[in-house]
């Protein structure tokens, strides 16, 4: 067959695409990805009770804060790499500098800390280390899913980005049972359970957004 023909063909009673339809259903993957996050982490491991009271707010904010950021972000940058020929290049570098912000604070808090085990490790590095991966998932799974309604050209970037809003997702989910209010933690468990959800992201993006 002729290209020119097969062109032809495949342009034929194509229907436009509404204006935001897209940008639409990714807000809505990470709405329903978000809440989905909570019902679980609220049968799993259930909220803090101090953050129920309303007291001891202030890192709670601190966490809420960082991780909405990355969503916002990440979020953004998605409404671009799910149409072809865009990279986003402005918002990775500000993701990236997020992250070396809370790095660098992380360091910091732990130089002029006595005691660094409790502030790296917490009470409970293992149960955060399980969470917020098992949070991420229904997230990331709904946003692969709003992804492949487009046309993503650098899925390895998608991907990476899609994984890095579904771990930030899972992240915020589980700020509210954490009672580890240290930034070396955050920046360690927070920050690297994230990376790694947008490695993951990374290494399956080409293969679950082909099209």
């Amino acid at each position: 067959m002729r290209t020119d023909k097969l062109i032809d063909i495949l342009s034929t009673n194509v229907e436009p695409v509404k204006p935001g339809l897209l940008e639409k259903t990714l807000a809505w993957a990470v709405v329903v990805g978000g809440t989905t996050a909570f019902c679980l982490m609220l049968a799993t491991v259930g909220a803090r009770r101090e953050i129920l009271n309303g007291s001891e707010l202030g890192f709670f904010a601190l966490k809420i804060g960082w991780t909405l950021s990355l969503i916002l972000i990440g979020y953004l940058l998605l409404t671009k790499l799910i149409r072809p020929v865009q990279t986003g290049r402005k918002l990775v570098a500000v993701i990236s500098f997020s992250f070396l912000a809370v790095a660098v604070a992380g360091a910091v808090a732990l130089i002029g800390s006595a005691d660094r085990r409790i502030i790296i490790l917490g009470t409970q590095w293992v149960t955060c280390a399980l969470c917020i991966p098992l949070f991420a998932t229904v997230p990331f799974i709904l946003l692969i899913w709003a992804l492949r309604k487009g046309a993503p050209t650098n899925l390895k970037r998608t991907g990476a980005i899609a994984g890095l809003v579904a771990g930030a997702l899972g992240a915020m989910t589980y700020a509210f049972h954490c009672p580890d209010d240290f930034l070396p933690f955050l920046a360690i468990w927070y920050g690297g359970l994230i990376a790694l959800c947008a490695f993951i992201g990374a290494k399956f993006g080409p293969r679950l957004l082909r099209w």
